[in-house]
Parts: C-alpha cells; sequence; structure tokens
C-alpha cells in the first residue's frame, strides 16, 4: 500500500513539473542564463578596466541611439567607476557631438555650447519626438537606468519558486537586469520557419515576443580595444553591460565597503556589551 502511494505521490509532482514546463514554453519566456560578473555578491566590485572597455563600447557603438542623461561626464572620473584622467575626459565632453542647449545669452537667445564635465552625456536625439521620427516610430530608450529597470524571468514550478527565491536573498543575487541585456545583445539570430517577423523588426530570443525594433548592434571587430582583449560580441556584450551597471548604480563599491564596515561594528558592539553585561551582573543572583 506503501509503495503505491509513493509511486502515485511521485507521478502526481512529476506531472505538476510537466505542466510547469509546458506553460513556461507555451507562455513564450526564454530562459536566461546567469552570468559571471566581477560586481555580483556580497562582495563583488566592479573592474576599473572593464568599465573603461565598457564605455568604449557605448561610445562607438550605443551612443550612435542612446544616450545616459542621468550620468554626467565628470562621473567618468570619479572612484569606483571608470576613473578616466580628468583632462582626457574634459576633451573628450568638448569633442562630444552632441552639443548643449543653453541660455539666454546677453542678447536672450539660446545657443548651442560644447558640454562640459558636468553636463550629462546626452544622445544624439534633443527629444523623444526627433528619436521617434529619426527610428520609425520606435524610441531608443536612455541607458542609465537600464540594467535595474529590466530584470531577467525565472521560471519554475510554483512549490520551487520561494526556494529560488529565497537563494537568490541569501546570495545577494540583483544581476538580473545585467543578465537580460547580456542575452538581448547577444541572442538574434533568423526566425524559425514557422515564425511570422514584422517587416522593419528583428528576431531576438531573449526580448518578449522575440520582434525587436533595434538591429543587432555588435559584431565581432565592431570595436578596436586598446588592452589586447579580444574583439569579440561575448566581450562586448559583458563590458558594456558592466558599464550600464555601474551607471545604474554608482556607488555599489563604496556602499558594498560601508555594508561590511557597519556589519563589523555590529559584531564588536555585540560582542562589547555581552561583556559588560556580563560584568555588570556578576555579583547579582538570579
Amino acid at each position: 500500500m506503501k509503495k503505491h502511494l509513493s509511486l502515485a505521490l511521485l507521478s502526481m509532482i512529476a506531472a505538476t513539473v510537466a505542466v510547469g514546463s509546458l506553460s513556461a514554453e507555451e507562455a513564450g519566456h526564454q530562459e536566461i542564463e546567469r552570468q559571471k560578473w566581477s560586481f555580483s555578491g556580497f562582495t563583488g566590485q566592479f573592474d576599473k578596466a572593464q568599465l573603461q572597455r565598457g564605455f568604449q563600447v557605448y561610445k562607438e557603438v550605443c551612443s550612435a541611439c542612446h544616450g545616459l542623461k542621468r550620468v554626467a561626464f565628470r562621473n567618468l572620473v570619479q572612484p569606483g567607476g571608470p576613473e578616466f584622467p580628468e583632462d582626457a575626459v574634459k576633451q573628450l565632453a568638448a569633442s562630444w557631438p552632441n552639443q548643449i542647449t543653453d541660455g539666454p545669452n546677453d542678447e536672450g537667445k539660446m545657443f548651442e555650447r560644447p558640454p562640459l564635465l558636468s553636463d550629462p552625456i546626452r544622445g544624439p536625439y534633443h527629444n523623444d519626438n526627433e528619436a521617434r521620427a529619426s527610428q520609425n516610430g520606435a524610441l531608443p530608450p536612455d541607458l542609465s537606468l537600464i540594467a535595474r529597470a529590466r530584470d531577467s524571468h525565472r521560471e519554475a514550478s510554483w512549490y520551487i519558486h520561494p526556494f529560488l527565491m529565497l537563494g537568490d536573498i541569501l546570495n545577494a543575487y540583483q544581476e538580473g537586469g545585467a543578465n537580460y541585456i547580456y542575452a538581448l545583445l547577444t541572442e538574434y539570430s533568423d526566425a524559425p520557419a514557422d515564425y511570422k517577423l514584422t517587416d522593419g523588426k528583428y528576431y531576438n530570443k531573449a526580448f518578449p515576443g522575440h520582434q525587436i525594433a533595434m538591429p543587432p548592434p555588435l559584431s565581432d571587430g565592431v570595436v578596436a580595444y586598446q588592452d589586447g582583449t579580444p574583439s569579440t560580441v561575448d566581450h562586448y556584450a559583458h563590458d558594456v553591460v558592466a558599464f550600464l551597471s555601474w551607471a545604474a548604480d554608482p556607488s555599489l563599491d563604496q556602499r558594498k565597503r560601508i555594508g561590511w564596515q557597519v556589519i563589523l561594528y555590529l559584531i564588536v558592539t555585540t560582542g562589547l556589551l555581552y561583556l559588560g553585561k556580563k560584568r555588570i551582573w556578576k555579583n547579582i543572583k538570579h
């Protein structure tokens, strides 16, 4: 009898898992593979060299359509980021192709000027209407917070999902957006034969619905690294995603350092309070 109950229970579990997998497949969700990032976990920190390469990819590829309006040129100099030399960033800002509208001047008119260190890193368009008109109705999003605005989707049965979430909490997992953007940049492919692709769209396995207006932005050799890093799509994607993750959370390194200092302080304080309590009450009978 017990044997039959065990077999029935196993059959029910297997059926539930199968139904969960089928519903995920029918829903069209693409499982996003988790990547290894230097800034992940409790002790992770940004890699300065990777951030510099990532900014190079952004500048030479992504800036043709996307801006970083919440990132100023001076942020590229500050500790915890790419940490470019200040003089080099001043020259970069002065030569940036997208001018800043400023004013009014003494004559009451607005004028265009080169960006300063205090100015944001703007995209090529002055407003959303101009962007849509140039991109056949599609609006290129600002990339300042894109690594936090997006997230990856994990499919699991209802009884497994809470344990996955608990594992993410214990591991301080917060790289879902980075994994999604990496997948988005690298998962372009030809559409299946039975899939109807809208004109002007591109097939992308990671994008919801699999149709995206952005053409594949990366290809091998499109950016020439100066430090000997291989010029491949995989390296481009990892580097630019790391840079966008920093742009969305520029204080990550400092925040983690302060967090560990606070934890150490609380441990020491707890020990001192315990020793003080033992000393004060040692002669009192309970």
